[in-house]
């Protein structure tokens, strides 16, 4: 089998959920004996490409097209269908991310081919590709695979797997080879405006290594400032469960949940949040999850790796001295 891990940058700068697919990659190519290759795409993006170069895979495709910059769904469907026809991947692995949403539908139906989204896991038994896949909100989980002729089209979700798991070469870089392309302006017929997390109050959480996220057991507004303290010692980000979005003590770009963001971050305190599973699909693939909850049946604790049963009001404020004391 060949594999084939599309790898996503912005102005030069990697999404870091791009190296959790390329571990889900490495993982199935080890297990299947099958070649993986990367392709990059952008504008000038050549030292990315050799970047990815130093990690286990067979090949580098770089896509470098002054029309790939800035992005658009048309100018990287046509791109990556032309790498697609030529390099013959049996399976399409890519990030769910804003980005993949926009094009790789347009790219797969492009191909005549169907999508499987949002994974968050895989099985290969019986020389089969078995995905899985959250539904109801995360209640449960969906065996998926694909029907018909490849090459077959999926994505993973944020936090599936770790980034840091990816693999490096044992010696030397992987070969680099710059894909021609025919693109044309008139095959552009997008014009983009401002990313969307540029936008005024809005933040990307799943770039922030580190997330404090408030629930029910904030209490009341005007307590969120501790929390907030606490996230800017650590260099983290504000975050919280949705009953906080919904009564507007946060915006809703800092909800964590099934229908907020997903993310996975290397630390995430959960201040007296219950764990009701809408927010724990948003967050459960977190390196290290540390609890704070007064009730020590909470279902936070289950996924959590520290857990502190004690009021938030006593262990936060500790936290933050602790933090002071160490900062002076």
């Amino acid at each position: 089998m060949k594999i084939l891990v599309v790898a996503e940058q912005r102005q030069g700068k990697w999404n870091p959920v791009s190296f959790e697919t390329l571990v889900a990659a490495q993982q199935l190519a080890e297990k299947t004996s099958s070649e993986l290759r990367v392709a990059v795409a952008g504008s000038d993006v050549a030292a990315l490409a050799d970047e990815i170069a130093s990690k286990r895979v067979k090949e580098v495709l770089l896509l470098d097209h002054s029309l790939l910059e800035p992005y658009t769904a048309d100018g990287f469907t046509a791109a990556l269908r032309q790498a697609i026809e030529q390099s013959a991947p049996d399976l399409v692995l890519l990030p769910h991310t804003y980005q993949v949403r926009d094009f790789a539908p347009k790219l797969a139906a492009s191909l005549g081919k169907g999508m499987i989204g949002d994974c968050v896991g895989y099985r290969y038994e019986n020389d089969k590709l078995v995905l899985v896949r959250q539904m109801f909100q995360g209640r449960t989980n969906a065996d998926v695979s694909f029907a018909g002729a490849s090459p077959w089209f999926a994505s993973f979700q944020a936090g599936a797997f770790r980034a840091d798991q990816v693999a490096d070469r044992a010696e030397g870089k992987a070969p680099v080879t710059k894909v021609a392309l025919d693109l044309k302006p008139e095959q552009i017929r997008t014009k983009p405006l401002e990313l969307f997390r540029e936008a005024k109050q809005a933040v990307d959480l799943t770039q922030a290594p580190i997330i404090v996220s408030v629930g029910r057991g904030i209490k009341e507004q005007a307590n969120i400032q501790i929390a907030e303290k606490l996230a800017k010692l650590l260099g983290g980000e504000i975050a919280a469960s949705r009953p906080i979005c919904d009564e507007g003590w946060l915006p809703m770009d800092r909800q964590i949940g099934s229908s907020g963001q997903t993310v996975a971050p290397k630390l995430y305190l959960a201040l007296g949040i219950s764990g009701a599973i809408q927010h724990v699909v948003g967050m459960k693939g977190s390196r290290t999850v540390v609890a704070i909850n007064k009730d020590q049946n909470a279902p936070i604790f289950e996924v959590a790796d520290y857990g502190i049963v004690g009021d938030l009001f006593e262990v936060v404020p500790a936290l933050i001295a602790q933090l002071e004391g160490g900062a002076s």
